[in-house]
């Protein structure tokens, strides 16, 4: 049975490997995962409780209702002075304080790529640490961490080519969605 798994990229940059890494998941997936990419969060402003009270804008409706439609989430994020980029913190945050709080309860799982050799590391804790406060199911092992991203991708292409990666990242699909599959299951 299908599994609707949808993307999130934590780079708004476009060359980014983060973005690279996440559009070369559909490729290294099981059959059973379809992989959808998030509405975009780059129009949300930035998180105030005055304008959560007067209503919240848009781009946060569209882009919880996709999380709250899907079967499971993959963040796939660089790490931005040693934790979670703050565009996709800000995400983060307006969606948490919906109604029906999309990440309640869904499978996610973290995969991270950047220019230093410990792959985002220390991102991937803080974000695993934000989104169990969100009550979702963050998935453990294994892990994704890309280091030296510049060496693993085309420079031309932005294709995922270091084939240690992406039998990491096939592997990691692979066990995500087992566990995806057992949480929707127990749902």
């Amino acid at each position: 049975m299908a599994l609707n798994i949808v993307t999130i990229s934590g780079s708004l940059r476009k060359g980014s490997f983060n973005t690279a890494l996440m559009r070369a998941l559909p490729a290294l997936a099981p059959a059973e995962l379809r992989l959808s990419e998030a509405p975009p969060y780059d129009r949300m402003p930035l998180y105030n409780a005055d304008l959560q009270a007067a209503g919240f804008p848009v781009e946060v409706t569209i882009f919880a209702d996709a999380i709250r439609k899907a079967d499971g989430v993959i963040i796939v994020s660089p790490e931005y002075n040693w934790t979670i980029p703050g565009g996709l913190k800000n995400a983060l945050d307006w969606a948490s304080r919906l109604e029906n709080q999309p990440f309640k309860e869904k499978p996610v799982a973290i995969q991270s790529a950047t220019g230093g050799p410990l792959g985002g590391g220390r991102m991937q804790y803080h974000l695993r640490m934000a989104l169990t406060f969100l009550n979702a199911f963050v998935f453990g092992t294994p892990e994704v961490f890309v280091g030296l991203a510049h060496t693993k991708f085309d420079a031309g292409t932005l294709a995922l080519k270091d084939e240690p990666t992406r039998k990491a990242v096939a592997d990691q699909l692979a066990a995500f969605a087992k566990f995806a599959g057992r949480v929707r299951a127990q749902a």
